[in-house]
């Protein structure tokens, strides 16, 4: 039986940086975000059900959905994110359910963005492992990696929980406030501590 870890964080935290870092472990991964992308592409599942919700208009000439588009309409409208979310979280949850049983390890990743607002994904993990890094650190990664104004990097981090709730659904954290090195050690840390905690059945 794979006992399983829920590894979340803000945006700009380093989430897929730690998540890939664990990776590099051996250690499975189950990425929500990478599922989204695969129901969102050309002929994924989840592509009928939005064209129905949203129209042509965010679904590109090769039949997969306009993710620069759908980020901005979210941000204009929050009724747009409560739509979307009701027609891919439950066939997130369906590819996510069926991806844990594929696996045998001491303990895998499942990477959810979301997992803080997600009772649904709490409930498949038995530890919360947070990414966490001050805000104004958040908002300079944002602006670099995704070529963002700062109005519209702050308005991607105030579209998502706050660093406190995340903070308190936590069992373990990780302060990605410094370099690579850093990060890459507490991954270590972390996989050891996890490893063992999986292993001698105390958990």
């Amino acid at each position: 039986m794979t006992h399983w870890v829920g590894i979340t964080g803000g945006i700009g935290s380093g989430k897929s940086t730690a998540t890939a870092l664990f990776a590099d472990h051996g250690v499975p991964v189950i990425d929500t975000d990478i599922i989204a992308r695969e129901l969102t592409v050309s002929h994924g599942a989840a592509i009928p059900a939005l064209r129905q919700t949203f129209g042509d208009a965010l679904i590109d000439d090769a039949g997969s959905l306009k993710r620069p588009e759908m980020r901005r309409l979210m941000l204009a409208h929050p009724t747009a994110k409560q739509q979307l979310e009701a027609v891919l979280h439950p066939l997130i949850r369906e590819e996510t359910y069926r991806q844990q049983t594929l696996f045998q390890a001491a303990y895998g990743l499942i990477a959810v963005p979301l997992l803080a607002e997600s009772p649904y994904f709490q409930a498949l993990v038995e530890r919360v492992l947070v990414i966490d890094c001050p805000e104004d650190l958040q908002i300079a990664r944002i602006i670099q990696r995704n070529g963002l104004s700062e109005a519209e990097a702050h308005a991607l981090l105030a579209a998502q929980t706050t660093r406190a709730h995340r903070l308190s659904i936590a069992d373990d954290v990780i302060e990605n406030d410094a370099d690579l090195i850093h990060l890459q050690q507490e991954v270590t840390r972390l996989h050891q501590f996890y490893t063992e905690l999986f292993s001698d059945g105390t958990h």
